[in-house]
């Protein structure tokens, strides 16, 4: 006996639904949260389908097809559309266009004719005319039958519905581990246009007016260490930590910005979007400046290039809290607050330490000071950063700086884009001094003074003297930037013919002024202009008067004993000084210094800070970390000042407790 024939089923995946709070008198809507364009490409062909079946007199399965793409009338506000699928990005317009056009559908006539979407449904009507051939056939019936059952019952997805207050990221992440995943704009917007349409605004109006996101630059990837986000993720990202002065992993934006909307923002979104709206186009505008290959640039805009250039986006948060509307801070603070920052981040470049921990601290200093007068603010951000004195944050000063980049092979341990800006800083810096606009950023080749090869036409005496010229090769005096390339033979050639070609090519200032000289180029010359070009950095990116950027490692005195005593003695603390939870589930929570050393939070009295902060927590904290004093410094930093200021001491009983 044979088996009946069953038509193969094609599973298309899975689709994530989120629902709406219930409204009266409505249809039940969702969310669309993953699935949009298996959705989208589904209602194209129902609807083709539909309209081709109804043309050809198969009304039947025409309206069962129709009841998939359309809700009843009878249920549809007076002027609302009938479709069940709705767009709120910018393939709204073209959707609804054709799905709503009557068949015949002349689709050259439509507004939106280029679009993928039209050219969808335009193919879908085309391959289903001809497979179903001839109206007037004796089998078109039974094909007509045959596809309609298809399409209804044959293509099969799977379904989550979640509840408008559940959390969706973990579907997310799971979902889509092995495919293309959600970006965290995606899943922002959705749940930006879900709450806005809650709030009973216009979405449609909003998207055009207040959704930046949908353009060409913000959905082009960048480089974040080792992975690729939508430059809309980053900036959301970057856009929370401004506002809430903690460090957020890209991971957790969505599932952070929900929180801050649902909890902390106390605005409606009609109001926060045009806010989200205004600093995104600003930070576009930096972005698209710093991108420009001339023209002088703003203090801003400058640290933008000189970030892209290294591949860093740490002080793009602080950028963004500086310029918050509302804020108004004059451009002299701006400008000092980025040059110290901008100066603390190229240091620690200079020296190849790491930056790990440099998110921790943009974040502290944002947090600390959101409340900090306009007058006030550039001492005190300048001031929390001169106070860091561990090795994964402190400032460098200049000796350290002098001292490393005397000897260092700039060429090969600096990344080329980021050595060329460094190069480039330097030109500007002597540009200034008679009033040029700066150097071109058009990625001027690099240009070794004493050639690479240098054995063939700058020879030396000595095996000792070779060394020494070998090791000069690569160092930051024996650099130039040339604004375009010398041949291979001028550049390896002597210092004669090389210095002619140099001077009839060059316009760049850091080139003409190692001309001056007639003398030949030597070990003495590159060791002169290393010093030169170093503290010429020194003043592109200076430090506080009297900054020796001295490093104190707690974990290296282990065996020293300090405790809240110590530093009431010491007068880093005094009785009544507040300390400031700084675990985003506790921000604003404060606890008091006593004057018999404890610390009293809720009534009670703790003798370390753990102990108070195993109180909040309900877990095992270090307090060191957890407690910050008002001018946002942690409590260990206040135990490394303390021990840098005791030194080493025989005496001494102390030792690091409660780590």
């Amino acid at each position: 006996m044979n088996e009946p024939h069953l038509n193969p089923q094609h599973f298309l995946g899975a689709v994530v639904l989120q629902a709406h709070d219930a409204g009266s008198n409505r249809v039940t809507t969702w969310n669309v949260i993953d699935g949009q364009q298996r959705l989208t490409t589904l209602q194209a062909l129902m609807d083709a389908t539909s309209a081709v079946l109804a043309q050809a007199g198969s009304a039947r399965y025409a309206s069962q097809l129709e009841s998939l793409t359309h809700n009843p009338a009878n249920f549809i506000p007076e002027g609302e559309s009938r479709l069940k699928v709705r767009h709120l990005n910018k393939d709204h317009d073209a959707f609804d266009e054709v799905m709503s056009a009557e068949p015949p559908i002349d689709y050259a006539s439509l507004k939106h004719s280029d679009s993928q979407i039209v050219r969808a449904h335009q193919y879908f009507t085309t391959a289903v005319t001809q497979w179903l051939g001839d109206p007037a056939a004796e089998d078109f019936a039974a094909k007509a039958e045959q596809l309609a059952s298809v399409i209804q019952t044959d293509l099969q997805l799977v379904t989550i519905e979640l509840l408008s207050a559940e959390n969706s990221q973990e579907i997310f992440e799971t979902l889509n581990a092995r495919g293309t995943p959600l970006t965290a704009a995606d899943l922002v917007r959705n749940f930006v246009f879900q709450r806005l349409e809650a709030e009973g605004g216009d979405t449609k109006k909003a998207y055009k007016e207040d959704w930046p996101f949908e353009t060409k630059f913000w959905t082009k990837e960048i480089s974040v260490g080792r992975y690729l986000v939508s430059r809309s993720s980053l900036f959301l990202n970057q856009w929370l930590i401004s506002r809430l002065g903690e460090e957020i992993s890209p991971q957790s934006t969505f599932t952070r910005f929900k929180s801050y909307v649902e909890h902390q923002a106390g605005h409606k979104m009609a109001d926060l979007l045009p806010v989200l709206k205004e600093q995104a186009n600003l930070y576009e505008a930096w972005t698209e400046a710093a991108a420009r290959p001339d023209g002088n640039l703003t203090t801003v805009e400058m640290a933008v290039y000189r970030m892209q250039a290294s591949g860093i986006e740490l002080l793009k948060p602080l950028l963004l809290w500086l310029h918050e509307p509302g804020r108004d801070l004059p451009t002299a603070v701006i400008d000092e607050i980025i040059t110290a920052a901008e100066s603390w981040v190229v240091r620690r470049q200079l020296l190849r330490l790491p930056g790990s921990d440099l998110g921790r601290i943009v974040a502290d200093l944002i947090k600390t000071n959101m409340h900090t007068a306009a007058a006030e603010l550039a001492d005190r951000v300048i001031g929390h950063l001169a106070r860091l004195n561990v090795t994964s944050t402190y400032w460098p000063g200049d000796d350290e700086i002098r001292a490393t980049l005397t000897t260092e092979s700039a060429y090969r341990r600096f990344p080329r884009a980021r050595l060329r800006a460094y190069l480039e800083a330097i030109e500007n810096s002597f540009r200034a001094e008679t009033g040029q606009p700066h150097v071109e950023r058009a990625g001027f080749p690099i240009e070794h003074i004493l050639p690479q090869k240098w054995k063939d036409h700058w020879p030396v005496e000595s095996p000792e003297a070779e060394q020494e010229r070998q090791e000069r090769v690569h160092r930051l005096g024996n650099l130039t930037l040339l604004t375009k390339s010398l041949n291979s033979k001028v550049s390896n050639g002597p210092w004669v013919s090389k210095r002619k070609a140099l001077m009839e090519h060059n316009t760049v200032k850091l080139t003409g002024r190692l001309l001056d000289v007639d003398s030949d180029w030597d070990e003495t010359r590159i060791d002169e202009r290393t010093a030169l070009l170093v503290d010429r950095m020194l003043k592109v990116w200076p430090v506080p008067v009297g900054h020796a950027g001295k490093v104190v490692d707690p974990q290296t005195k282990a065996q020293d004993w300090v405790e809240i005593k110590h530093l009431l003695e010491a007068g880093l603390l005094s009785a009544g000084d507040k300390l400031i939870a700084t675990h985003r589930d506790f921000a604003g929570v404060e606890a008091t210094i006593t004057a018999d050393s404890k610390i009293e939070l809720n009534g009670k009295r703790f003798g370390t800070p753990s102990g108070a902060g195993n109180l909040l927590r309900k877990r095992a904290t270090n307090g060191w970390y957890f407690w910050s004093v008002a001018d946002g410094r942690r409590l260990r930093d206040l135990r490394a000042e303390f021990l840098a200021a005791a030194g080493p001491s025989d005496d001494a009983q102390l030792a690091l407790i409660d780590e």
